[in-house]
């Protein structure tokens, strides 16, 4: 599932939530309910903007900046950075 970034327009704070493509996060207060937190001192109603960021996509263990594993053994898969020990 994809990782997105939202930032209250209200309070500066930047947060991170997870969600499908599809589903669509318009307040505070939504952002607050899917990310876990309290709403603080902030109108639940205050708008949010979805920022532009590389979300993970996937199930490999790899992180959205690493590069396939060059190992020949490998085969080019995401290794996590080294873990298969074959680079």
């Amino acid at each position: 599932m994809p990782t997105y970034e939202y930032q209250c327009a209200r309070n500066g704070r930047v947060v991170e939530v997870r969600h499908k493509m599809d589903d669509r996060v318009e307040t505070w207060g939504e952002l607050c309910e899917r990310a876990g937190i309290g709403c603080g001192g902030t109108d639940p109603r205050a708008p949010v903007e979805k920022l532009i960021s590389a979300g993970y996509i996937g199930s490999t263990g790899a992180g959205p900046a690493e590069a396939p594993c060059s190992a020949p053994a490998c085969g080019g898969g995401m290794c996590g950075g080294g873990m298969c020990d074959l680079r």
